[in-house]
């Protein structure tokens, strides 16, 4: 929930219920894959986000709006490059060389720098290392297709509980690429679509691109965001177990200045949680309330993504994430405040 470099694309919004309907029958001639095969399907998608050279468009459509970006992925040895272009709205430009991470917003000339792990967002897929998906995700295999004149495999991944939402999935069959994925809801319907247009695969990898993007900042404002790790109970908190199948990933303070804002209030610090379930996340803000700011309880669905933010004593707690209502509710309920 990330880590979303444009758009609310990331893989994996109000389900209260059962295993969606129009995903528990699965179609004509479907047969549930063991777990060990799930692993081997999702982990080929996983490594063809960050070990192939691609170039393409891709559309995010959900919640009533549709987003265009153009992506320019690139391997070379051990080290990963990758471009983002927004081709709507406020022009917005991202460019990755491994962890570091350069937003440009040329209009405003804003430029945020920041160090931050590779969170699964399209076309990757999943947390590298976790091995329970099989647990909380059944996964089938239907008919071939075809996205952007690639031959694909479709996967359908439909969850075994309430706390997740459901994917379609296509992968090109020659790399394993992702090439558009579907985020399902309890009805069925599709809440949000991730998918290129067109697509260039097995590319020759240009580098240099990226890095010379990086280094033209003249004339910019910079941002470096103060990130420190830490800890719930370091900072007065604790989560209560309380949503199966979500794991602790990382937690961190870091200053929320955004472009565009100046002055000690728009840089407060705040808490950053994420919890993943190795296909989708969930992230926990914390920071101190405002009156001007957090006039009241929020909740807000856009396709897939679900905010929810409500104030919790001296403090305002906002949860993100692409999962049922429920699901974050659940969260902002197990969170307890320990100390003053």
């Amino acid at each position: 929930m990330l880590s979303r470099a444009l758009v609310p694309f990331a893989l994996a919004c109000a389900a209260i219920g059962g295993v969606p309907a129009a995903l528990a029958q699965p179609r004509p001639g479907a047969a549930s894959a063991p777990p060990n095969e799930v692993r081997a399907w999702l982990l080929r998608i996983h490594d063809a986000a960050s070990r192939r050279n691609f170039q393409g468009t891709f559309v995010v459509s959900g919640g009533g709006g549709v987003a265009n970006a153009r992506i320019s992925h690139f391997h070379d040895g051990p080290n990963q490059y990758e471009r983002i272009e927004s081709l709507d709205g406020r022009q917005r430009k991202v460019f990755r060389h491994n962890d570091v991470v350069h937003t440009l917003w040329p209009a405003s000339k804003v430029a945020m720098i920041e160090q931050r792990g590779q969170l699964s967002s399209f076309p990757a897929l999943l947390q590298a290392g976790d091995d329970a998906l099989a647990e909380w995700y059944e996964v089938q295999r239907e008919a071939p297709d075809r996205v952007a004149g690639h031959e694909t495999d479709v996967l359908v991944v439909k969850p075994r509980d309430s706390h997740r939402y459901g994917y379609r999935l296509w992968a090109d069959r020659a790399s394993g690429l992702l090439l558009r994925a579907d985020v399902i809801g309890e009805r069925g319907e599709v809440l949000e679509t991730a998918a290129f247009s067109e697509v260039s695969i097995g590319v020759r990898a240009q580098p240099e691109s990226v890095v010379q993007a990086m280094k033209k900042l003249d004339g910019y404002r910079i941002v470096r965001p103060a990130l420190t790790p830490t800890r719930l109970e370091d900072e007065g908190w604790s989560m209560r177990p309380a949503t199966p199948g979500f794991r602790f990933v990382s937690c961190v303070r870091r200053q929320m200045e955004m472009p565009g804002e100046t002055g000690d209030a728009s840089a407060a610090p705040v808490i950053q949680t994420i919890y993943s379930d190795g296909l989708t996340y969930v992230s926990v803000f914390i920071e101190r309330y405002r009156a001007d700011r957090h006039t009241e309880p929020m909740f807000v669905s856009l396709g897939a993504t679900v905010t929810f933010g409500r104030r919790q004593g001296d403090w305002w707690v906002t949860v993100v994430g692409d999962t049922p209502p429920a699901t974050l509710k659940t969260f902002a309920a197990a969170l307890e405040r320990k100390k003053p």
